[in-house]
């Protein structure tokens, strides 16, 4: 089970990256342990595998009109789905690689997976249930899901 502090690791992540890469914060919610099942997912999901002290896996999720929005602020112009997978798939490693500070070197991080369109589903690669940090940027919501054994 993930403390207050490791989470807050992750919230600090992802207002970070707001912050940094759409020069405007993002609001974060209160985070919350999924109780049952998979955890729900948006149109692209970004993954990044945990191992060495920690397992399983961090996971970015958000719809394409909050990843347009945010290519836009970063002055891209193109929004084609390659970039969509590749934008989603670089947040999920910029906070992961963010936290692998904190944790230290024994918090390896895989390449990130992307899985992209209707119908993905994200299941934990661990028994450990997952947590997710909602984020509201503008007036788009994606989601932070961290599952570590």
């Amino acid at each position: 089970m993930l403390t207050e502090a490791e989470i807050r690791t992750f919230v600090d992540g992802a207002t970070h990256y707001f912050a940094v890469a759409a020069r405007q914060s993002a609001a974060v919610g209160s985070p919350y342990l999924v109780t049952s099942g998979e955890p729900s997912v948006h149109e692209y999901v970004g993954v990044i595998g945990i191992s060495g002290k920690r397992n399983g896996a961090v996971c970015f999720t958000a719809p394409r009109s909050m990843l347009m929005v945010l290519l836009m602020r970063m002055n891209e112009t193109d929004t084609s789905d390659e970039t969509m997978r590749d934008l989603v798939g670089e947040v999920a490693n910029t906070i992961s690689g963010n936290a692998r500070r904190d944790f230290g070197r024994d918090f390896v991080i895989s390449v990130p997976s992307v899985l992209a369109h209707h119908g993905s589903t994200f299941t934990p690669p661990t028994t450990a249930r997952p947590f997710i940090i909602p984020i509201n940027w503008r007036s788009h919501s994606a989601k932070l899901i961290v599952c570590l054994e």
